[in-house]
């Protein structure tokens, strides 16, 4: 299989790109590459599709990205720009007889809004302590001097150390043996253990250590049976990336935070619930594996009616309300017991919640699928836009795009996100996400590990919408030890900062708290709008048949809507072909000779990695950081479910062979 570059080839050196040309015959062009492009990509490459995938930006997965710190603050710089005019260019004397053009925006709707960035840590911070150093941080200095000089010396005064740590052992028994592991090697006073994880963090250091943040736009999770993990087992694509259980799911009730049981081993240990209170849930959660007539009685009707006629207390009405289901009181009950079921489905397959998290981020998952396509000989391009279709007038269908070098390209098909579209022809969302990222110093429920992933679910409260969040440790790759990387998500009622910002005072400590209290503090936080993807719209005059429509991430915690949407338009694109078939495994090829008796070459898929080597830059940088953080963390959370094979196959030990 012939490629025309590597699939980042974003890589390449804008000289070369000029002096290349495109194939000008292509199956199907694919504009953006968000997750439900790239799952259409990979479905059609997967089939033997000619498929061409294009992006004007410089990075992968549009709205649903993942950067360094660094590279968002080149993102947040970007979008504060004032957009350029667009320039409109005659591209008359590519088309022929009977053909009109339709021309495509070049700059990105704004589908990100309201962006405010606060920072509570300075550059100068480290200055001010350098200058006016405490006598606690100099006692701090001195130990840590010692304790180098200690270690520096090790091999020639072991006895010494001996005696010493004779002498230690009785007044700290507990201390002398956790000398050797590199985590304790720092051994606080009993007073102070908590200090390493509020050690101060300065702007200077998250901007040297940003290439190990790994900050999504969106912010969701896999459900354990959802759409998504299905499909990533199905094609194999789970082979270029790794997953995290969700370890805990919490609540936000009464100005505390408190773990939710969900699994009957979590209701059973709860010290939350009376003995009476775990039989009622229990009995509750296993009546709504399956539809009952009492059940089918409350269709139409709230679903809070229905569970305070199940003799359920406020406690377990709010848990299976807001935590379980995670709907609103006024929610049907029939929609309220489908997602109720969904998640009890979810449990237990890989652990003691229904979720998983792809370790560096959510972003990792439309690049899998631009992999597998590009495997499958997709061409790949950033940075290079199509600025017009050629639609036929008879016909109506597009029958080629012309692209930003005037080249004319014919395809069969177009597939492309909701903002290449021409402004005029969008109407404006009528809905809106209101998103925050916090970088904090700990967690908002500390535990014996520090390898938590947790989901909190935040019920509405005078008049403000549910809020969503996910906290992430640094065993998610997606923060550096010390720091916690906390995303926040609701419906927009105002701007981001209005919606979220109360409820982050209340549970962080920023500069504007004036009580000292163990409550985690705040960084560095970003809050923005962005639009629900659901609610976009075409108006005007009716597309060309052969244009397929994408729309961007929308407000559920899970995948399924873009699943959905990518199956649906592969199968409007090829109703007779399979949707993602598993790709063949090297065991199931068998050699005949130089030839194969199989339809498909494994070592030619092989040979295009070896051919593009470019294409493994970016899983070498992150091979490192995760080398790096482990260096850190030398015991560092293994998946929870390493025995389970299926859990395998959804996130392998190993990266792919090609990393």
């Amino acid at each position: 299989m012939n490629t025309f570059s590597s699939w980042s080839h974003d890589r390449a050196s804008s000289a070369n790109m000029a002096t290349e040309d495109l194939p000008s015959d292509f199956d199907i062009v694919i504009l953006g590459t968000g997750l439900t492009e790239s799952v259409v990509a990979a479905a059609c490459s997967r089939v033997g599709q000619r498929v061409l995938h294009l992006d004007r930006r410089s990075y992968y997965a549009g709205n649903w990205a993942s950067f360094t710190f660094n590279g968002l603050l080149t993102w947040i710089q970007e979008q504060n720009e004032e957009p350029k005019p667009e320039e409109v260019r005659d591209w008359s004397g590519l088309t022929e007889e009977g053909e009109e053009l339709i021309h495509l925006s070049q700059a990105d709707s704004a589908s990100i809004t309201n962006l405010q960035v606060f920072s509570y840590v300075s550059e100068e911070e480290e200055e001010e302590e350098a200058a006016n150093t405490t006598e606690e941080e100099k006692a701090a200095d001195e130990e840590a001097v010692k304790e180098s000089s200690e270690t520096e010396s090790a091999d020639s005064k072991e006895d010494d150390e001996e005696e010493e740590g004779a002498g230690e052992e009785e007044e700290q028994p507990a201390q002398a043996e956790g000398e050797e592991p590199e985590a304790d090697q720092p051994r606080p006073s009993p007073s102070s253990q908590s200090e390493p994880s509020r050690k101060k963090i300065s702007y200077a250091q998250l901007v040297k250590e940003g290439r190990r943040y790994n900050i999504d736009l969106v912010s969701k999770l896999l459900f354990s049976r959802g759409s998504l993990v299905d499909l990533l087992i199905k094609s194999n694509v789970s082979r270029y990336a790794e997953f995290k259980n969700v370890t805990r799911i919490l609540t936000y009730r009464h100005g505390n935070i408190e773990q939710v049981p969900c699994s009957r081993a979590d209701v059973f240990a709860s010290r939350q619930l009376s003995v009476v209170e775990k039989r009622k849930l229990m009995r509750f959660l296993t009546s709504c594996v399956e539809e009952t007539e009492e059940q089918t009685a409350y269709h139409g009707r709230p679903y809070l009616e229905f569970l305070q006629d199940q003799q359920l207390g406020d406690n377990l009405q709010h848990f299976l309300l807001h935590s379980i289901a995670m709907v609103a009181e006024d929610t049907p009950t029939e929609e309220g017991l489908a997602s109720t079921r969904h998640f009890l489905r979810s449990l237990g397959r890989y652990g003691n919640t229904p979720f998983l998290f792809p370790v560096y981020g959510l972003g990792e998952i439309p690049q899998c699928f631009c992999r597998m396509s590009a495997v499958f000989g997709g061409i790949y391009c950033l940075r290079h836009s199509v600025h017009c279709l050629i639609v036929d007038r008879d016909a109506n269908r597009c029958k080629a795009v012309i692209d930003s070098r005037g080249q004319r390209i014919s395809c069969s098909h177009i597939v492309m996100e909701t903002s290449y579209l021409d402004r005029s022809k969008v109407a404006t969302p009528s809905r809106f996400l209101s998103r925050a990222v916090l970088i904090t110093d700990s967690s908002v429920l500390p535990s014996e590990s520090d390898q938590q992933i947790s989901m909190v679910t935040v019920p509405p409260e005078g008049g403000s919408p549910a809020v969503k969040m996910v906290e992430l440790s640094p065993s998610s790759m997606t923060c550096i030890p010390g720091t916690y990387l906390v995303h926040l998500t609701c419906r927009s009622v105002g701007s981001a900062h209005q919606d979220l910002s109360p409820l982050v005072t209340r549970m962080f400590r920023t500069t504007e708290s004036q009580e000292e209290d163990r409550r985690p503090s705040v960084l560095w936080s970003l809050y923005f709008n962005m639009a629900d993807g659901t609610a976009s719209q075409v108006e005007g005059q009716p597309l060309p048949s052969n244009v397929h429509i994408c729309h961007g991430p929308d407000s559920a915690l899970g995948h399924e809507d873009a699943v959905q949407q990518a199956a649906s338009i592969f199968q409007s694109i090829l109703p007779e072909e399979e949707f993602c078939p598993p790709a063949p495994n090297p065991e199931d090829i068998v050699y005949d000779g130089d030839n194969t008796s199989t339809g498909e070459d494994r070592g030619d898929m092989g040979q295009d990695d070896e051919q593009n080597p470019e294409q493994n830059q970016n899983q070498e940088n992150r091979n490192q950081n995760q080398e790096n953080q482990n260096q850190e963390n030398p015991d560092p959370e293994q998946n929870q479910n390493q025995g389970n094979p299926e859990l395998q196959s959804v996130g392998p030990e190993e990266r792919p062979a090609s990393s």
